[in-house]
């Protein structure tokens, strides 16, 4: 009697990923499978699944880090379904959450894989994580020019000497550049040490310049229609609109504002326990780049926008910090409603 195979074989593969090796662990539909290592080479994977598991459907997960999407990709284009996780999203049983090794980390992986309890996060198309990086090498960048405007700061305060009044503010002008080109100090290794630090500071100065030109121009080009529409909410400005872009891509994929918000890390997070309910804040889990540049952008809304303000002024008094994180909400809200109708924003009309 002849018979045939009415289902297929189902393989499911949870990796841990690492620079120069890969810990693999193989779990069938059936069987629980075995772990062994590998060079990080998706070909030689996919090798030794067609050498040993021919035939099944293959499902593939890994923890989201420093190696990116390439080995993802190169899974969908063998006609695997694989998904990045976020490591917070992994449950661990009992001892798994005080013991960690790649063996551990790869068999957890293809157990929740195989039990169907793993999400994905969203994977950004090539060009735009590439446009993502030029984004992130900005704001590496503005950290770089804050830290070393410090150290300059404090070679003066550590000198005793004093910083003049119309010099002594967050703008650093051309003729207090020329200020401190021209200081004197009782030896010259002190004017040695300011000097690279100016040259320092004009490198990265001109640097953080040309990158971000670079950057609006990009997505002026390529992402016109969002940018243009972005840039019609008060308080978002070319660097925000295009850190919007970048990081959280096309807002249309988002249901709804709670999902953006809770994305972005602006959603309130609750506990409750029987009849007691208590907020606890916003959210720790959050987009920490996009939460500050929306907090940041949502003080400029208070100044541009009169409903804002409004909102702003009602609750004078009250904790500043927890008013500014609802302003952001309402401008997020904003920024998901231009996106979502492709109507620029008229200010003063209430959203």
């Amino acid at each position: 009697m002849n018979t045939q195979q009415t289902v297929v074989p189902k393989l499911f593969i949870g990796i841990d990923i690492h620079k120069s090796s890969w810990k693999i662990h193989c779990a069938t539909d059936i069987s629980s499978g075995k772990t062994f290592s590998m060079n990080p080479n998706p070909m030689k994977l996919k090798s030794y699944v067609e050498q040993h598991f021919m035939g099944h459907e293959v499902f593939t997960a890994y923890e989201a880090g420093c190696c990116g999407y390439y080995a993802h990709r190169a899974f969908e284009s063998y006609g695997w379904q694989s998904l990045v996780a976020n490591p917070a999203d992994i449950h661990r049983k009992g001892k798994e959450r005080f013991t960690k090794t790649d063996h551990i980390d790869a068999q957890v992986i293809a157990r929740e894989l195989k039990d169907g309890r793993l999400q994905g996060i969203h994977i950004p198309d090539l060009k735009r994580e590439q446009l993502r990086s030029l984004f992130r090498r900005r704001n590496n960048l503005v950290k770089n020019y804050r830290k070393i405007k410090s150290l300059i700061k404090g070679q003066l305060l550590n000198q005793g000497i004093g910083v003049p009044s119309e010099f002594d503010n967050s703008h650093w002008s051309h003729n207090f550049r020329d200020w401190l080109d021209n200081l004197d100090f009782t030896y010259h290794t002190a004017r040695m040490t300011l000097d690279s630090h100016m040259r320092y500071f004009r490198f990265v100065d001109q640097e953080l310049r040309d990158v971000s030109t670079k950057l609006r121009s990009y997505c002026k080009e390529y992402y016109k229609k969002d940018y243009m529409l972005l840039r019609s909410v008060p308080g978002i400005g070319g660097i925000v609109a295009c850190g919007i872009i970048c990081e959280l891509g096309d807002l249309r994929r988002f249901n709804s504002i709670k999902h953006l918000s809770g994305y972005v890390g602006l959603a309130p997070g609750i506990h409750q326990s029987g009849d007691n309910l208590r907020n606890t804040g916003i959210t720790r889990r959050a987009h920490r780049l996009m939460r500050s540049y929306f907090i940041e952008a949502s003080w400029q809304a208070i100044r541009t926008d009169p409903v804002m303000q409004a909102y702003y002024r009602k609750h004078l008094g009250k904790n500043v910090k927890t008013v500014i994180v609802k302003i952001a909400r309402k401008l997020l809200s904003r920024t998901l409603a231009v996106i979502k109708t492709e109507i620029p924003y008229e200010i003063g009309v209430v959203s």
